[in-house]
């Protein structure tokens, strides 16, 4: 049973134009781990988890692939060196969300990171003189569909989004088909990748990106801190 309904859904249509369709599902033999090696595609999708106290396991995880959109910044990427926030604040002030009972706290949006130096575009921090690294700022991806995985219940939500742009009733039949389309996934065995581990390479070359005598000045600087009372204790690299 998918919920809500066409019916309903034509009446969230006169005040909002996305609304969360979902069906319900047992989860007796999943795990997060497993659901998500089913249903995942490639090149992007994820598994969010979290812990409740720094102990106890939360009760949702939330897992999404084959996302509708995605957002990357940075030197040579799409949107440029720019705040990774702004595109995704224009691309949500699109959409109205139906408040849809039954729905949970997460209902779709943007998933993904932001590097450490992206700190450079809320705080007034020098620019790095070198970007060894090469990865985007930032990558955010929206995902239209989801599962949410209730370890309190022992029930998986599978999510679609009806984006309500003139026919409803298309919106609600492509919802539901793509919500069928992760319940096929989710009934086929799972299959658990080999591993990428190659052979070990004994005498491989090390390389570093500063020198000895850089790296011995990081320490005694970093000294001078904890003396004056700056820090307690820092990670120099």
């Amino acid at each position: 049973m998918y919920s809500p309904t066409l019916e309903q859904v034509e009446q969230y249509a006169k005040t909002a134009n996305l609304v969360p369709i979902y069906r319900e599902i047992n989860a007796d033999l999943e795990t997060p781990v497993s659901a998500y090696l089913k249903i995942a595609r490639p090149p992007y999708s994820f598994l969010l988890e979290s812990v409740e106290g720094g102990e106890h396991i939360a009760r949702y995880s939330f897992i999404g692939t084959e996302p509708t959109k995605v957002f990357r910044t940075g030197k040579g990427e799409e949107y440029g060196e720019v705040d990774p926030l702004k595109p995704i604040e224009v691309e949500l002030a699109k959409y109205t969300m139906a408040d849809v009972p039954g729905s949970e706290r997460f209902n779709g949006g943007a998933v993904g990171y932001l590097t450490y130096d992206a700190v450079r575009y809320f705080e007034k921090l020098p620019t790095p003189e070198a970007d060894p690294i090469g990865v985007p700022d930032s990558i955010f991806m929206l995902t239209s569909t989801f599962v949410i995985f209730d370890h309190l219940r022992h029930k998986i939500k599978v999510v679609s989004h009806a984006h309500l742009d003139g026919d409803v009733d298309r919106a609600y039949s492509e919802a539901v088909q793509r919500i069928d389309d992760i319940v096929a996934r989710l009934d086929a065995p799972v299959k658990v990748p080999k591993s990428g581990n190659g052979p070990v390479v004994k005498d491989s070359p090390v390389e570093t990106n500063i020198t000895p005598e850089f790296y011995e000045s990081m320490i005694d600087k970093t000294r001078e801190y904890i003396i004056a009372g700056d820090v307690i204790q820092a990670v120099v690299g």
